[in-house]
């Protein structure tokens, strides 16, 4: 369905009340201004022309001079803006350039302060008229034109209520939306909104119904509702009928895109019945449109085709011609269900047609889209014997470059949880290309669109935007103003003295502490490890950007894997990507030669993960999910265990890349599966896979196992990090610098049994974690300094400030053990996961506080302090990581699971680590082992864990140190089938490398 929805231009109903012009015109134009406002209110909009036209009769019977052609300029642009609200736009177009061309004949004219500042605001209203009826049309340049000299002009203009500024801003959002440029209209809607709130500006609750349709038409629906009904309420305390009666339609909008039909039917049919009685035809055609979508939904054809040919009728006559083409788009896909091809094509041709001369890029593709997806029906309905290779390549070719664009939309948006949930209507399109792909059984395309698809995001840290403003084919670019930077400009700073840091006041603070991160298309991945070669998709990102105007992939090439680090140990880099189905690609280097791809069947994934969930302690479930865990959950019983980690290498795990492993080890030796997952399988321990059917061999036996970043993540500079004086590569972890301990610190407003407290139990009461400390003390430095192991734990000086100084003069280890809290993968912020330091409440910082405690967040290791000071540094700058981390906590390296892989142990990598060590789920503590499983106090299975972690650290190779110890875990647990040696503690730690 096309993008749809109600919205009267910026100009509806804001004609001058007539208290503001009253000293300058007297009767019957003072009263006639005020009496046709009180018919825009009341939804009466042919009454309010017709006042307007009357008067307008009375002053050209009057006798010329400038104050009357003034006077006739003003009622002239007043009437535009109630021939917008009634979508009559011929009769708008005339009123708005005769305004203008009065407004011109006057303003060589002298004038006072007040005269002139009168003039500058009904020239404003003039053009911001003028700039929303060519939106309607079409004339997306022109529009564009007009704001930008609307923004020239208000620059001389008096506005004291923002009024004028308010609607200027209105407006660019509202063109942006029709362009399909919803993150840039998201931001600058929001931009707008938090100066407006409180103000009693009818714009308020405009720009909140812009709001509410920008974040449906992105498939944020909760938020919508939200939106369109705080405007409702604004609406209502305005007193203006006629548009709560639009805001149903736009809440009927949203129900269809939620899937609620019959509400959707009910309220498009109330608002039609509306704006029919008051002949809003423009109006009535949008709802028009939408119920012929509905009824084609619903089976009726009859209906859905005379629907349709109402609603194209009628944005025909007006001249609304993006509108028109929606509808035309509409009645292709209706053409197609009841099998006329030819209809099908003339009317996509034309709606695309429109869309293309118009430069509204993203509805080409989706045009482009639904011509695929017919040509994919096709196939399948029919055979096309000796055509069909040609039949899927024409689908490939309109498939994949439209998806690479919708994609790429995402870059546009501030935020990962707006880019997380426009992802889940652009993947649709993916899942398109990898369909036709299969289908062509094209081995090669496979494996691009896996390395492209794992490629991730670039983060931006610059001050700059992430993309250069559009330009138009006239060659010049599309209002500068509009171009907004990553973080707050200068402009919007509060000074300190002199000898103080510059710090953002008020709203822009709260701003800039609230903003998410802003990211870049990915790098184009080349498919040669070294030297120039082939980029992935390279034909299709070349058709992509010519087609449809949009940047796929960033400037910068990277190989598709990094060789520089590998030694004569054979290696196999796999990569595994969702759509739909679980798509599988793996490469062999290091002494061994092959390459492969691999798909697991949606269903049968699906269900693995949802098995493998079950048996998982939940996020946020607290105790009752660790007991549940240990109670009936699969990895705490042997025989159930065994079950499900068969029942996930059938569904994730070819049997050919298994012969290989098998045949590489025993000419090779051991090999290094270095696995890249995707989101859907993050939380999977590779390491326990049953690969064998006949046997119990897991993969942890058959070869070592690291889990890699996305190809995106880059690391910082190492001239940020101090570097100790010995060697500190991923293969060298024994140097004399030091390690720095953060050990269970105590954390602000929360006691030691409390939901923050303590994760260790009471200092020098576990004698393996006092041994630990010791044996690093013995070694050398260990940071912070301490005179007895006992020290190391429980602290209240671990705050960020010291983490960053400890760091910043350089150390080789971080081994972290405390609370983590991870973020919530439907919301899409993975940056959003915190550590728990000894951080109070006035540690500035950008994570919400608990009680007196602010957490150190992802997003602060990654930014810094950028978004909050004028001389802000970056995390890498703040918190450079050494070469190895551990994060033992709850989740740590979760980063995985979500589209955009910037948590903890990703930013930590970011910020100069080789390795980092952390976990995949929540954790169960020894004191959860005793309590909830009835395990001895005596023993301690998470201090275990952290010796070997620690352990592993400090060997030259800390993978296969961590491998072999949790082959002597799966040992035991084979043997014994004892709580302690479950696959729930050992088989959740993953070490994750670049």
């Amino acid at each position: 369905m096309p993008d749809a929805g109600i919205e009267h231009g910026e100009q509806a109903g804001q004609a001058e009340s007539g208290a503001g012009v009253l000293s300058l015109y007297g009767e019957p134009f003072d009263g006639g201004f005020a009496l046709a406002e009180e018919h825009q209110l009341a939804a009466d909009l042919t009454a309010a022309c017709a006042v307007y036209e009357e008067l307008l009769a009375v002053a050209e019977s009057v006798e010329d001079s400038p104050d009357v052609r003034f006077l006739r300029a003003h009622l002239w642009s007043d009437l535009a803006s109630v021939r917008l609200s009634a979508t009559d736009l011929v009769g708008a177009e005339e009123a708005v350039e005769c305004s203008r061309a009065l407004l011109d004949n006057v303003a060589g004219v002298p004038m006072g302060p007040r005269g002139r500042q009168l003039w500058l605001e009904v020239r404003l209203k003039t053009l911001l008229a003028g700039a929303d009826l060519r939106r309607r049309t079409g004339r997306l340049d022109e529009a564009m034109d007009r704001l930008a000299e609307a923004a020239r002009t208000l620059h001389e203009f008096d506005d004291p209520e923002g009024l004028r500024t308010a609607e200027l801003g209105s407006n660019r959002v509202l063109l942006l939306m029709e362009r399909g440029e919803w993150g840039a209209a998201e931001e600058h809607a929001t931009a707008l909104l938090s100066t407006l709130e409180e103000t009693e500006l009818e714009t308020v609750p405009r720009v909140l119904t812009a709001l509410g349709m920008i974040c449906s038409s992105t498939g944020r629906f909760d938020e919508a509702e939200d939106h369109l009904a705080r405007a409702a309420e604004r609406f209502r305390a305005l007193g203006d009928v006629g548009e709560q009666h639009s805001l149903l339609a736009n809440r009927a909008y949203v129900a269809m895109q939620r899937g609620e039909l019959d509400l959707a039917e009910r309220l498009f049919a109330e608002a039609s019945a509306f704006f029919e009685r008051h002949q809003w035809f423009g109006n009535l055609a949008v709802c028009e449109q939408a119920r012929a979508f509905l009824a084609g939904r619903c089976g009726d054809s009859t209906g859905a085709g005379a629907l349709m040919t109402a609603s194209l009728a009628r944005f025909e006559e007006i001249g609304a011609s993006i509108a028109a083409a929606d509808t035309m788009l509409l009645g292709a896909q209706l053409a197609y269900d009841r099998g006329d091809i030819p209809e099908l094509q003339r009317l996509a041709q034309g709606a695309r047609d429109v869309y293309q001369a118009r430069e509204v890029y993203e509805r080409c593709a989706q045009v482009d889209l639904m011509l695929a997806r017919t040509l994919e029906d096709n196939l399948n309905r029919t055979d096309h014997g000796d055509h069909e290779r040609r039949s899927i390549d024409n689908a490939l070719s309109l498939a994949l470059p439209a998806a690479l664009t919708l994609q790429a939309a995402r870059y546009d948006f501030t935020t990962a949880h707006a880019r997380h949930q426009w992802l889940q209507l652009a993947d649709e399109a993916m899942e398109l290309a990898f369909r036709l792909a299969v289908r062509r059984q094209d081995q090669g395309l496979l494996f691009e669109l896996v390395e492209h698809r794992s490629a991730g995001a670039l983060l931006a840290l610059d001050r700059t935007p992430p993309s250069a403003p559009r330009t138009s084919p006239h060659g010049r670019a599309e209002d500068s103003e509009d171009a907004g930077s990553v973080f707050p400009s200068a402009a919007m700073k509060t000074y300190a003295p002199a000898d103080a840091p510059m710090a953002l006041g008020g709203v822009a603070a709260e701003a800039a502490a609230s903003a998410g991160l802003r990211v870049a298309p990915p790098p184009k991945v080349r498919m040669a490890a070294q030297g120039p070669g082939r980029v992935a998709l390279q034909e299709y990102i070349a058709g992509a950007e010519f087609r449809y105007q949009r940047r796929i992939v960033d400037d910068e090439e990277v190989p598709f894997w990094f060789t520089d680090d590998l030694t004569g140990r054979p290696v196999v880099q796999v990569r595994l990507a969702d759509a739909g189905d679980l798509f599988m690609t793996w490469t062999w280097a290091g002494g061994a030669r092959g390459f492969g791809t691999g798909q697991g069947v949606a269903a049968e994934v699906d269900l693995a993960v949802r098995e493998l969930a079950a048996a998982l302690p939940g996020t946020g479930e607290g105790a009752e999910g660790v007991r549940r865990a240990f109670g009936s959950g699969a990895l705490a019983e042997p025989g159930a265990e065994r079950r499900l980690a068969r029942l996930l290498a059938e569904a994730l795990w070819p049997e050919g890349l298994t012969a290989q492993l098998r045949q590489v080890s025993e000419q090779a030796g051991r090999p290094l599966i270095r696995i890249q997952p995707s989101p859907r399988v993050a939380q999977v321990p590779w390491e326990l896979l049953a690969v064998d059917a006949d046997s119990d061999v897991r993969l942890i036996e058959l070869a070592d196992v690291v889990t890699t970043a996305p190809m995106s993540l880059r690391r910082q500079a190492t001239a940020a990090r101090p570097t100790p004086d010995t060697g500190t590569g991923t293969g060298s972890g024994t140097g004399t610098g030091p390690v720095v301990l953060v050990l269970d610190p105590r954390i602000p407003g929360f006691r030691a049994d409390s939901p923050l407290g303590s994760v260790l139990g009471p200092p020098g009461s576990d004698p393996e974690l006092l041994s630990l400390v010791r044996r690093r003390l013995d070694a050398g430095a260990v940071l912070p300094p301490v005179s007895s192991p006992a020290e190391a734990l429980r602290r209240t000086d671990l705050d960020r400030d010291w983490l960053s100084d400890v760091l910043r003069k350089g150390a080789r280890r971080l081994l972290y053990v405390g609370h983590v809290s991870g973020a919530p993968v439907e919301g899409g912020q993975s940056e959003d996961g915190t550590l728990h330091l000894c951080c109070g409440p006035g540690t500035t910082g950008l994570a919400e506080q608990v009680r007196g405690h602010r957490p150190l967040s992802a997003k602060d290791l990654l930014l810094g302090t950028l978004p909050l000071r004028a001389d802000g540094e970056p995390g890498s700058v703040l918190w450079p990581a050494p070469p190895r981390v551990a994060l033992i906590g709850c989740e740590s390296g979760g980063d995985l699971r979500f589209t955009e892989s910037f948590g903890l142990a990703t930013a930590m990598i970011h910020n100069g680590a080789e390795l980092v060590t952390a976990t995949r789920w929540v954790l169960p503590t020894s004191f959860a082992f005793h309590r909830l499983a009835g395990l001895s106090e005596s023993v301690r299975p998470l201090t275990e864990a952290i010796v070997a972690v620690d352990t592993a650290h400090e060997d030259p190779d800390p993978v296969d140190r961590l491998g072999r110890w949790q082959r002597e875990r799966l040992e035991q647990w084979r043997s014994g089938g004892r709580i302690e040696h479950s696959p729930l503690l050992w088989a959740a730690i993953t070490s994750i490398t670049a």
